[in-house]
């Protein structure tokens, strides 16, 4: 009980200071977190109203799609790290448009492929919860199919909220993949998560805990923005 009362007022004192090591490991965490999520969006929700909207979904697509939500973070960075690594399959190209090991862009690049199956799925799940009734009401006034995606995803804008907050939770609270390919490097990569691992480690259990204090902090402080966001557009 005294280590969760010490490490709340720790909390609250990393919150209230000026440390520019904690505030950066925060702005890194958030730089990481909302990138990917944002990636994962660009390309998950219209794959996700794409599956939704198909009346037979290729079965191919949904096993792919539901064995890589199945895949655990760790494994993920680590088929990240092989292909990206200088001997690996695209880090060996020397494309300058591939991302190094051990810097904030491969650490995107991993959450990003953490979040795509998640916000595709839960896309696809809002845009089938849908009327299908309304659905051909669209295509009987001669909408063409990206107007019927529109209108659908409209309607299923609260559905497609709780794939932001799901993903969101998920990112912001994972360790494996961003430990693998950012390297926990002091000042450049670290966020929350791997500096509780190090904290910890190192057997400085207050600090670690003032520090998941903090994550849970933004955590709860991030989703409660986006339920917000979630209750907005179901009024609107």
């Amino acid at each position: 009980m005294d280590d969760l009362l010490k490490g709340l007022l720790g909390a609250l004192r990393l919150l209230v200071s000026a440390d520019p090591q904690v505030w950066g490991i925060i702005g890194t965490s958030l730089r990481v977190s909302l990138t990917a999520l944002g990636l994962g969006a660009l390309l998950g929700i219209p794959a996700g109203a794409w599956l939704g909207l198909r009346v037979k979904r290729p079965r191919w697509a949904l096993a792919l799609l539901y064995t890589a939500m199945g895949v655990p973070p760790v494994v993920l960075g680590l088929l990240v790290y092989v292909f990206i690594s200088r001997s690996g399959i695209l880090g060996s190209l020397g494309l300058p448009f591939i991302p190094r090991l051990f810097t904030v862009e491969a650490m995107i690049v991993a959450q990003a492929l953490r979040a795509l199956p998640l916000v595709t799925t839960l896309t696809m799940s809002a845009v089938m919860g849908v009327d299908a009734g309304l659905k051909q009401q669209v295509l009987a006034l001669g909408a063409t199919r990206l107007q019927l995606a529109a209108v659908v995803l409209r309607e299923a804008r609260t559905g497609v909220v709780v794939a932001l907050v799901g993903g969101f939770a998920a990112l912001i609270s994972e360790v494996g993949a961003v430990m693998l390919v950012g390297g926990n490097v002091a000042g450049q990569t670290r966020v929350l998560t791997t500096a509780i691992v190090l904290e910890t480690g190192q057997g400085n259990f207050d600090r670690a805990l003032a520090l998941g204090f903090v994550l849970l902090t933004l955590a709860f402080v991030g989703n409660l923005l986006l339920t917000r966001l979630q209750a907005v557009s179901a009024h609107g």
